[in-house]
């Protein structure tokens, strides 16, 4: 019998009044942006579960670094009850990205292409938070607002192959654990590390724009694409 997992997580009201009474005790600009690794396997014969898991993980860390108000909802992923975040943009640009991951992983598997970074059976999608900041006077007196990174979300998934019934059967069972311990990192993750975000200095809807890499450089994560 399949065994339901639930994770229950912080309302909207409480999630703010977290976020505004806290300030960060260490500026960003003299450290590198915390990145935050979690692994997801998936069997190679069910690319519809490899975009459901990159869905729902995707949708967890944003329910926590979303910060603007949504009507909270939920969605089934294998056996887990995971959160979802019902906007439009949100929803669309998760879809995008999971499904060009597994093109990327479907394309890597067949023969190695110099467009993706990735080695056969694995791949990779980032998450980046970034913050809006006023941009200082160069040469020419030009200011305005730039974009960096307050925090990486790195989702390394990978690929197996089963040979018999038996195989897949445990491949199974590995994905479904694999989904499960990730959705529990990442709520205990997005509880611990709170003390890098950013304060809210602006009254757009959303203050901390975002963004989707798969499969980028290592070598730029830091900086927006």
């Amino acid at each position: 019998m399949a065994v339901r997992l639930c994770v229950y997580l912080r309302t909207w009201p409480e999630k703010l009044t977290e976020l505004l009474t806290q300030r960060p005790n260490v500026t960003m600009d003299n450290r590198k942006p915390p990145e935050f690794s979690i692994e997801l396997s998936a069997d190679r014969s069910s690319v519809k579960d490899v975009v459901k898991e990159g869905l729902g993980i995707l949708h967890t860390i944003f329910f926590h670094r979303f910060f603007t108000p949504i009507y909270p909802s939920s969605h089934d992923v294998l056996d887990l009850t995971l959160p979802y975040v019902s906007e439009d943009d949100i929803e669309s640009l998760i879809e995008t990205k999971t499904t060009a991951l597994v093109r990327a992983l479907d394309t890597a598997s067949t023969q190695q292409s110099p467009q993706y970074t990735s080695k056969a059976g694995r791949g990779s999608i980032v998450l980046q938070f970034l913050e809006k900041k006023r941009r200082k006077a160069g040469w020419f007196g030009v200011k305005g607002e730039e974009e960096t990174v307050w925090e990486n979300w790195v989702i390394s998934v990978t690929l197996t192959s089963a040979r018999s019934e038996t195989e897949a059967a445990r491949n199974k069972t590995s994905m479904e654990t694999s989904l499960q311990k990730a959705a529990m990192k990442v709520v205990t993750l997005v509880n611990a590390e709170r003390g890098h975000i950013p304060p809210i200095t602006t009254n757009e809807t959303n203050p901390f724009p975002y963004q989707i890499l798969v499969n980028p450089r290592t070598d730029g994560w830091t900086r927006p694409f």
